[in-house]
């Protein structure tokens, strides 16, 4: 099984869901929901196209995890993977938020059923750097290689270089950092808005790092273990291109598939030759989601890989596992909401 892919995933199923105006600032991507539509239909719509998302990889065979949020204070909680992300070897690490809107996102009830389900040896937490104005907004701000051990990090307001550094430290990966802009100069807030890395093929907006010595550097990077490298463009990447993730599912027969998840916007957007590279390693499953992608956000963004070895079923951990904590307790990590494993609570 390739360290880059995933076999499990966590969603968030947020049954209260508005485009975020404590993020509208600093995020490009993010656009107003129609004037004629209510709250009400804009959480039903995205309600409705959570589901979908979690359906569309069950049937490609990934093991989904859903977790349910009643809470109307947290607009951005279906995308958790700024506020956490696992690792091989048993590591977990625990992010700062730049908005303080969203530190509330992170949950206990994840950490817990990470920790009765899957082999937990340390939890890393580095929220307790948000009073300093320090940020680093997980696999959002980073796009990791696990295969070479690069975070690939586009730097910005969210994405902080000295925890960045500590990150890298602490998890075992080389960094990366490099600016990145749109046409007009204005930075790019996440770095996994324009670029996947998957096992054997990466996709990336690399017009649109300025520094050219940068810009190849980058692409050497990512290719020298023979990675094939899809260039996006900066209009493809305003549809969501470069948010995407390789996952690992099965067939019905049981065997091991590869697939690259992405929007369906995303995937139109793409040039015939962009998908024949990607499709040479991977299968692309696309599903619809524009009412969530208003909030500037796609489909890599709601999606919280477990890269963690499971328990046998049955199984009880024998202890709790070691927790380092950086600037804060853990523990006090907000876990209102009641997890659903496998599906959303009451299903």
């Amino acid at each position: 099984m390739s360290a880059q892919a995933p076999s499990a995933v966590i969603l968030v199923r947020a049954e209260r869901f508005v485009p975020n105006p404590a993020t509208a600032a600093d995020n490009a991507f993010q656009t107003e929901v129609p004037p004629d539509q209510t709250d009400e239909q804009t959480s039903a719509a995205a309600l409705a196209e959570m589901d979908a998302v979690a359906e569309r990889l069950r049937e490609a065979g990934v093991r989904v995890h859903v977790f349910a949020d009643e809470d109307h204070t947290r607009p951005d909680s279906v995308f958790p993977n700024n506020w956490l992300s696992t690792h091989a070897g048993g590591n977990v690490a625990v992010y700062p938020m730049y908005a303080s809107n969203r530190r509330h996102e992170r949950r206990s009830d994840v950490l817990e059923m990470l920790k009765s389900s899957y082999r937990v040896q340390t939890i890393v937490d580095y929220s307790g750097l948000e009073p300093d104005g320090i940020f680093l907004e997980g696999t959002g701000a980073m796009v990791l290689d696990h295969v070479s051990r690069v975070a690939y990090t586009a730097v910005s307001h969210r994405a902080d270089t000295h925890v960045l550094e500590r990150f890298c430290t602490d998890f075992g990966y080389e960094p990366m950092a490099f600016d990145a802009v749109d046409a007009a100069g204005v930075p790019v807030y996440h770095t996994n808005v324009i670029a996947c890395i998957g096992t054997d093929v990466a996709m990336i907006a690399l017009e649109m790092i300025p520094d050219e010595v940068r810009r190849e550097a980058v692409r050497e990077r990512l290719s020298v273990n023979g990675r094939r490298v899809v260039e996006l463009t900066e209009e493809q990447v305003r549809e969501f291109a470069g948010n995407a993730v390789e996952l690992c599912g099965r067939t019905p027969e049981g065997r091991r598939r590869y697939i690259m998840v992405m929007s369906s916007r995303a995937r139109r957007s793409l040039r015939a030759d962009q998908v024949a590279a990607i499709e040479e390693s991977c299968e692309i499953v696309d599903v619809d989601i524009p009412t969530i992608e208003l909030a500037g956000g796609s489909v890599r963004c709601m999606i919280a890989g477990v890269h963690l070895d499971r328990r046998p079923p049955g199984v009880v951990p024998g202890r709790t596992p070691a927790v380092e904590a950086i600037d804060e307790d853990p523990h006090t990590l907000d876990g209102r909401d009641v997890a659903g494993d496998d599906g959303p609570v009451g299903a």
